[in-house]
């Protein structure tokens, strides 16, 4: 039964009527203390204790809206019964002027609320028991000394209906006042916006930087293990041990490719992921053996101490090498590629020749590997030139080197 009446009261002025009915009656327990000027000021004027009455009931009411839990829930409300849509509230402390959002709001809700269950509940009264003269009822209204009484037959009815209708439009002016201001005072706060923008691109950049990790990890394992089970293949009758060399590269290729892709997942998945895979500098010699393993010619030229670049910057650092790897794997000849790593005090250059140029044929790609590139780079404060130079494809990468790293 609920199941069917529960379509007919969402987003309706009905569920509206109702969300304001339920303010009225959650300020009932309050209503108790707007007693107390008078049992204090026991002299004063009826009309002024009422207006102190109110006065306290009001503070009492908007004393309430202070709290964070009860804004949590008017959101709640306001979101399944106006079906308005309101974020969740941030944990981002509001300035003071913006504390005043949900005390207002629980004010005028509470007002309107009183408004929609007196006014259109005394209507709806009138309406049922004007026509045929039910319950002895009359109708009257005065307005500006002209009255009009319903005394029985038609006037009767025409009342009823005209009760009925002010009735259904008090209801629904209450529903699009609440539906009009919830946004503007259970909405997010100018802070709670940057909050929101400042958390969403925090997420936005993590994805992106999850993107390039899979991007570079995948794509050149990819790469590389083709290769290497091409080599393999030649070499299974001819060279059993170079096979089994380059049939081991692919296993541990495939291996580190398999944690990369482990993380990435459960980072997308919210899951509790474990520490991310951390290759720095550090690890450029395994790649490059690996890619030795492959058939490929590799000329390195590493100079510096490696172990002097930490953190952020050597797994950046590594990523871009294994890139411009995997670019000069794709597209080279099948010539020498020269890889230079060189560190000095305050900076890191990083260089990439396939000599060969560029094949005609090679792999298809997706075209993210240089834009991400040039991006990473970027976002290190680095210098990055690629293209070709003369008869040759060169990469060439200028990071600077923070101490405090």
């Amino acid at each position: 039964m609920f199941r069917r009446i529960r379509p007919l009261l969402r987003g309706s002025t009905y569920a509206g009527v109702l969300f304001a009915s339920c303010g009225a009656l959650a300020s009932l327990p309050l209503l108790p203390f707007a007693m107390l000027p008078g049992l204090v000021w026991r002299s004063a004027p009826y009309g002024v204790l009422m207006g102190l009455g109110l006065l306290v009931w009001a503070a009492l009411i908007g004393a309430v809206g202070l709290a964070r839990t009860t804004r949590r829930a008017l959101i709640v409300a306001a979101r399944r019964l106006l079906r308005v849509p309101l974020p969740d509230p941030t944990p981002v402390r509001s300035p003071d002027a913006d504390r005043w959002r949900t005390p207002l709001w629980l004010l005028l809700h509470v007002a309107l609320g009183w408004t929609a269950t007196l006014v259109g509940g005394l209507l709806f009264i009138a309406a049922l028991t004007l026509p045929g003269g039910r319950l002895d009822a009359e109708a009257g209204v005065s307005l500006f000394g002209w009255t009009l009484r319903a005394e029985g037959g038609w006037s009767s009815w025409a009342s009823a209906l005209g009760c009925a209708l002010l009735a259904a439009a008090v209801c629904a002016a209450v529903t699009y006042a609440l539906r009009w201001l919830a946004p503007r005072l259970l909405g997010p706060s100018a802070a709670e916006r940057l909050a929101l923008a400042a958390e969403r691109e925090l997420r936005l950049a993590e994805r992106n930087r999850l993107a390039h990790e899979l991007h570079d990890s995948i794509g050149h394992t990819l790469t590389a293990t083709t290769i290497q089970a091409a080599v393999a293949g030649e070499l299974l009758a001819a060279d059993p041990v170079a096979a089994r060399g380059a049939l081991r590269s692919i296993e541990e290729s495939a291996r580190a490719a398999l944690e990369d892709l482990d993380y990435v997942l459960g980072v997308l998945r919210e899951e509790k992921a474990e520490a991310a895979p951390t290759r720095t500098l550090a690890d450029l010699p395994e790649l490059l053996d690996r890619l030795r393993h492959a058939g490929a010619v590799v000329e390195p030229e590493l100079s510096g101490d490696l172990a002097q670049v930490q953190g952020t910057l050597s797994r950046a650092a590594y990523r871009i090498v294994q890139e411009g790897l995997t670019n000069a794997l794709r597209h080279g000849a099948g010539g020498p590629i020269e890889v230079r790593v060189a560190v000095a005090r305050d900076v890191l250059e990083l260089g990439v020749v396939n000599r060969t140029g560029t094949a005609a044929g090679g792999f298809p790609t997706s075209g993210h590997g240089l834009p991400g590139l040039t991006e990473r780079v970027r976002l290190l404060h680095g210098e990055i030139e690629s293209g070709p130079d003369g008869r040759h494809w060169r990469l060439a990468v200028r990071l600077p080197v923070r101490t405090s790293a």
